[in-house]
This record gives C-alpha cells, sequence and structure tokens, in this order.
C-alpha cells in the first residue's frame, strides 16, 4: 500500500498501515490483508580455529612447504566482467596465495 499524502510506500503496524516518510496512518481493512513477521535471524560467527570445518580442501602444492593439500575459498575482485580469484590456505603451514 503507498500513502495517499506523500507516495510513499506504507508499512504495516498493528492494525494499520504507516508511512515512515510522512507519519500518514490508515486503518487496514479488507479480509485479503496479510502481515507476516519476521523472527530475528541468527548469525554464526565462525572464528580462525574453527576453519578446518567449513572450508572446501583440493589438492595443490604449497609453494613455501610443498604440502599436497590446501583449503579454498574465491572472492570477487574486479569488476563482475573479471572472473573471480581462487585464495589458497595450506592446511599444513597455513601459507597463504591467490591464483587468479
Amino acid at each position: 500500500m503507498f500513502c495517499s499524502k506523500c507516495k510513499a510506500l506504507m508499512y504495516p503496524v498493528d492494525d494499520s498501515f504507516v508511512c515512515k516518510k510522512c507519519g500518514f496512518k490508515k486503518k487496514k481493512s479488507g479480509s485479503n490483508v496479510v502481515v507476516t513477521k519476521q523472527e530475528k535471524k541468527e548469525v554464526t560467527i565462525i572464528e580462525n580455529k574453527e576453519i578446518t570445518n567449513i572450508l572446501p580442501k583440493t589438492r595443490i602444492k604449497c609453494p613455501k612447504c610443498e604440502n599436497n593439500e590446501a583449503f579454498w575459498i574465491l572472492r570477487q575482485m574486479r569488476g563482475s566482467d573479471e572472473p573471480e580469484s581462487r585464495f589458497y590456505t595450506c592446511t599444513k603451514c597455513s601459507h597463504k596465495w591467490r591464483e587468479d
């Protein structure tokens, strides 16, 4: 529903719609009005100690210790028309390197 005064989007609050821009209120009417409330989302914080439990592993040679296994992640470093970069972390010595 849009505000009849300022044409901004109105939000459901209790038994009415309220415009957050100008404060205009309008009572809810009709049987087609459905309001859903979202519960608070839970956020998981991952500490460096737990990285071994979540990151994928691959077989690649570490340039520092020559271990053959590393964790990897992908990151978009440049524009969306460029390919992403792959970052590796050695499972043995924790050396980090990048592959474009």
